[in-house]
Parts: C-alpha cells; sequence; structure tokens
C-alpha cells in the first residue's frame, strides 16, 4: 500500500563558527542601543505617554543575548553589551540626577547599570546549565528579586523599577491595588518574553527550516495569540476596575503651599542669594494666609521649610516655632504639617543611636530630615523622622562624601526611625501619612502608613535640584502609582517642582506649574478601606526571591560539578 510521504523538517542550523563582519558585525551593539532607546521612550515622562512600549522594550535585549549565544561568544562579552544596554537606558531616563552634582549623577548611572547587569547575568548561567525553558522563566524571576532587593537594602534606587514605567499611563494599571507595582514589572517582563518567543523562538538556535529551506511558518499566527491576551486582557481589566470605582470617605479641605525658593542660591545659608529663615517663614505664612477659608483643616508646607536644625527637647522654645504657635492660635482650626530639620541628643554612647554623631560639650546626638505637626499652642509637636533615606545624600560613609548627591537637607548620617507615624488630626477622619521626598517611590513604604491608619497620604518635597528635567516629573507621576495601591488621596507640597492633589484613582487633579509661587487648595476624600495590597503586603518580590535563591545554588551545583543540563 502506498502512502504519501510525510514532510520532514530539516536540523536546524549550527551555530556559525566564522568571524562575523559588516552590518552583522555591529548587529549585538545596533540592538543593545535599541532596547535602551525603547526603554528610554516608553518611561515617564514624554508629551504623550508611550507606556506600552515597555511591553517590548527588552525584545531587542533578548535578540541580541540570543545571536551572541549562536555566535559562541563568552559570557564576559555577553555581559558587556548587556552593560552597554543598561548603562545607556540609565543615562537616557535619569541623567538629570548630575544636575544636582556631577559626580553623585555619575556615579548613579555607571553603578545602577552595574547592579542591575547581575539579575541578567545570573539568567544567562542559568539558561547555560538549565536550558533555555527554565532559563527564560529565570529572567523575570531574578530580575524582580533584584529589585524587590532594591527597595530595602543600603544602596536602594529603586528609580527605574520597571512598575514605575506606567506611571503616567497609570489607567493601563488600576490593578496595582492587588499586586503593587512589581505588578508591573511581572506584566512587562511576561509580555516581552511571549513576543519575543514568538517572533524568534526561546531557542538558541535559529528557527527550523523545510526541506526547501524556508522557515516553518505552521501555528505561527496562532502564537501571536498569546502575547496579544497577555496584553489585552490586564489593560481590559484595569479599565474595568477604573471604570467602577468611586472616591470613598468623608472630606476635609486642604491647603499646600509651593514657596519656590531656589535650593541652589536662596534657601540654604552659603547660597549667593540666601533669604534669612524669617523671611522664608514669612513668604510661607503670607501665601498661606492669602489662601486660607474657613473650611481649611490642615496646610501644608514642603520639606525643610524650617531648615535650621531644631533640637526637639527644646522646640517650643524656637521663636519661629512660636511664631508659628501664634499665627495658629489665631486661625483655630487650621492645623499645619511641614518639614524641617532637627537634632535629638542621647543621654549617653550606650543609648544612642547606631547614626548619632558626637561633639564636644554636646555629648551624642541625631540630626534629621523631619516633619512635624503643629495644632495649636497646647497641644505638643508630633514629629516624623524620614526613614528611606537617599544613599550617597543621607547616609553616606566620610569616604564617599566627594560623590554626595545633593537634594536638600543636612547630608550624611542622618537618623531614621522604625515605624510610620500617622497624625490624628482634630477632624476625626482625617488622620495623614506624612511622607518625605524620595520615600514616595517606595510602595511597600507607603503601605505602612495606611496600614497604620492613614486615611490621607501627605508628600512634602524639594524637587527644585533637578531643574527643569523629567526628574521631578517623575516624582510627581510615580505618587499616582502610590494612591492606586492603597486607594488614598494625596496632598503634595514641593517647595519648588510641582505641587497638587492626587485622587485615589491616581489622577493629578490639581498641579502648579514649574518654578513658581503658588498654592493649591482641594476637598478631598477621606478613605477608611484597605486595598487588597494593603492588607497582604508585598507578596511578588518575596515569593521572587526564594525562587531565584534555589534557582541560583541549582545552577552554581551544576557550574560546580561542570554539567549542563540540554535544552528540550
Amino acid at each position: 500500500m502506498l502512502t504519501k510521504p510525510t514532510p520532514t523538517v530539516a536540523p536546524a542550523a549550527a551555530a556559525p563558527s566564522l568571524p562575523v563582519s559588516g552590518l552583522a558585525y555591529w548587529l549585538p551593539s545596533l540592538l543593545a542601543l535599541l532596547s535602551a532607546f525603547l526603554l528610554w521612550l516608553g518611561w515617564p515622562v514624554h508629551p504623550a505617554p508611550l507606556a506600552l512600549v515597555l511591553l517590548v522594550a527588552w525584545v531587542p535585549y533578548l535578540r541580541m543575548e540570543q545571536v551572541l549565544g549562536q555566535r559562541g561568544a563568552s559570557g564576559w562579552k555577553v555581559w558587556r553589551y548587556t552593560y552597554l544596554a543598561l548603562v545607556l537606558w540609565n543615562l537616557f531616563t535619569t541623567y538629570w540626577v548630575s544636575y544636582s552634582t556631577l559626580g553623585g549623577g555619575i556615579t548613579a548611572v555607571v553603578c545602577n547599570a552595574l547592579l542591575m547587569s547581575l539579575p541578567l547575568t545570573a539568567f544567562y548561567h542559568t539558561k547555560k546549565r538549565l536550558g533555555h525553558l527554565i532559563g527564560y522563566i529565570s529572567l523575570p524571576i531574578y530580575w524582580i528579586a533584584f529589585e524587590q532587593l532594591h527597595l530595602h537594602w543600603f544602596l536602594t534606587w529603586p528609580w527605574l523599577t520597571l512598575g514605575n514605567g506606567f506611571a503616567q499611563a497609570n489607567k493601563l494599571v488600576q490593578w496595582y491595588e492587588y499586586t503593587g507595582f512589581l505588578g508591573g514589572s511581572v506584566w512587562i517582563w511576561l509580555v516581552n518574553l511571549l513576543v519575543f518567543g514568538t517572533w524568534f523562538g526561546l531557542r538558541s538556535a535559529t528557527r527550523p527550516l523545510t526541506e526547501e529551506g524556508h522557515p516553518v511558518t505552521s501555528g505561527l499566527r496562532v502564537k501571536w495569540v498569546w502575547p496579544v491576551l497577555a496584553t489585552v486582557l490586564p489593560i481590559g481589566l484595569s479599565y474595568l476596575i477604573g471604570s467602577q470605582y468611586q472616591e470613598k470617605g468623608a472630606t476635609a479641605e486642604l491647603l499646600v503651599i509651593q514657596p519656590n525658593v531656589d535650593p541652589f542660591e536662596e534657601k540654604f545659608e552659603g547660597g549667593s542669594r540666601f533669604i534669612p529663615h524669617t523671611e522664608q517663614i514669612t513668604r510661607l505664612l503670607t501665601l498661606t494666609e492669602q489662601n486660607l477659608t474657613p473650611q481649611t483643616k490642615v496646610v501644608f508646607w514642603p520639606e525643610t521649610s524650617l531648615d535650621e536644625v531644631y533640637p526637639e527637647e527644646t522646640i517650643n522654645f524656637n521663636p519661629n516655632i512660636q511664631r508659628l504657635r501664634q499665627w495658629l492660635g489665631e486661625h483655630p482650626g487650621v492645623e499645619l504639617i511641614t518639614g524641617l530639620t532637627s537634632a535629638v541628643r542621647y543621654p549617653s554612647k550606650e543609648k544612642a543611636s547606631p547614626t548619632a554623631r558626637f561633639r564636644e560639650g554636646v555629648g551624642y546626638y541625631d540630626i534629621f530630615n523631619a516633619a512635624i505637626h503643629l495644632r495649636d499652642a497646647a497641644a505638643a509637636p508630633e514629629f516624623y523622622h524620614k526613614s528611606r533615606l537617599v544613599p550617597g545624600v543621607e547616609g553616606v560613609p566620610p569616604w564617599l562624601s566627594a560623590f554626595v548627591i545633593d537634594l536638600g537637607g543636612t547630608a550624611g548620617g542622618l537618623g531614621s526611625q522604625e515605624e510610620r507615624t500617622v497624625y490624628q488630626t482634630r477632624t476625626p477622619a482625617l488622620r495623614i501619612g506624612p511622607i518625605i521626598c524620595y520615600e514616595s517611590v517606595y510602595g511597600d513604604f507607603v503601605r505602612d502608613y495606611v496600614k497604620n491608619g492613614a486615611t490621607l497620604l501627605g508628600i512634602i518635597t524639594n524637587d527644585g535640584w533637578w531643574s527643569n528635567s523629567p526628574g521631578h516629573n517623575q516624582h510627581l507621576q510615580y505618587a499616582t502609582l502610590r494612591a492606586i495601591e492603597t486607594r488614598r488621596d494625596i496632598a503634595r507640597s514641593a517647595n519648588t517642582g510641582i505641587s497638587g492633589f492626587i485622587n485615589q484613582k491616581g489622577e493629578i487633579t490639581q498641579r502648579t506649574g514649574w518654578w513658581v509661587q503658588a498654592v493649591s487648595r482641594a476637598t478631598v476624600h477621606l478613605n477608611t478601606e484597605e486595598t487588597y495590597y494593603v492588607r497582604h503586603g508585598e507578596l511578588i518580590g518575596p515569593a521572587t526571591q526564594v525562587l531565584a535563591v534555589l534557582l541560583l545554588v541549582l545552577t552554581m551545583v551544576l557550574a560546580f560539578t561542570n554539567k549542563t543540563r540540554l535544552s528540550a
């Protein structure tokens, strides 16, 4: 009985061993540059949100790594091209850090790219030892485990956490109230890997060929269904959640002040046009007085508005504080939250904190970038000490002082506190979580304020160090993700930068201009309900860290025993 011959598939082409030249020689460099460009293009902020670009921004990198594997490149060579892509992404996106301090900006770009290369290097070795399927699965695990680490260790700089990339297009990620912003990192890697796998295949070899030498395309169109679904379904879910969500809670009127004091020349002693502290307070009081209404409950002044060092144990005797208390006495019902630089003295070395300083005649003491809550002449002031300190600014050892990134306040060796303070106002439903500047970048950190009872988040900051660059805009946009994760309104007071209000859906309802004196007033909602993310905390990051450790151990065992698992 005769049967029709079944077409056979030719084996994949072997990896080329000959040197490459021409355009092929430059292909890895071009792919590295393209990935860096796409990551920048999708990052906030641009005139139009382009965040969806991030869903394919890693595809050129993955193709670059695949091409180098096909050519038999060494791990060192793969790392060099990987680092090229990462350092360019960091440079394109965070170059503005150098506007404050050139050495600090260069250090941030170079070192952060170096740290980012670690999870990608782990991916390379895991794929080499455990095969392509497990290797590609390990990539988002390693990356997000690194992002989780970058949120908590002493060199923390999570500005480029992938989930932040949707800050300007947060209508796409209303489901952050369940996952937190690391859910966005998962989404980005999932779609990138699906697109790459569909387009190029997950194996190092080229796409299989038929006997006639043509690429096998059967089922290719069907495979594109998966990356399309992985893109469309989260967007549809987000729009569904956003369309059904309504602002919740009682209401209160708030005022945020933007005094616009130049941090380089006017704000701090030693500046060429230094404004005396009493005159800076006068400016703040005047702007506040001109915009108060009988309904105003709380006024926010920005970070380090009171920049002299205020000893906390004697703060009520300070003339500036007495002046503010007198003003509050003239406006019963109004409360003030403002940034200041404070100090706490310890009775002995044994009772001093690890960050305490020592001075003859003073003893052991800590300096804090702090917030203070003032109600009236009778009530004791409440302090909050900034706890997520900027590396290279507020927690820098002396030998790194040349690379300090100057973001305001007193630099180097600042104290902090473990717990998140929540200010209870005279309005029972109004409980405020004071967040100082850089702290607003941390989702799990901000979540702790809400877990401690905050019904409103108040951000006080000084973004004038970065000039008119993407820096202050990115900082503002990141706060919208905190609003979604916690479903809390946010009041934001910047010395200069952008002040205003954000609602529980992450929409910026009011915003001031850049580098202008301005005041914003709004009636906010005070939500008391907890989101899934607030109730359960960060789940994705710790889970990936456990998996990353297991994968690393297995990879190292195979490396030491000189064994390699073949791809399926």
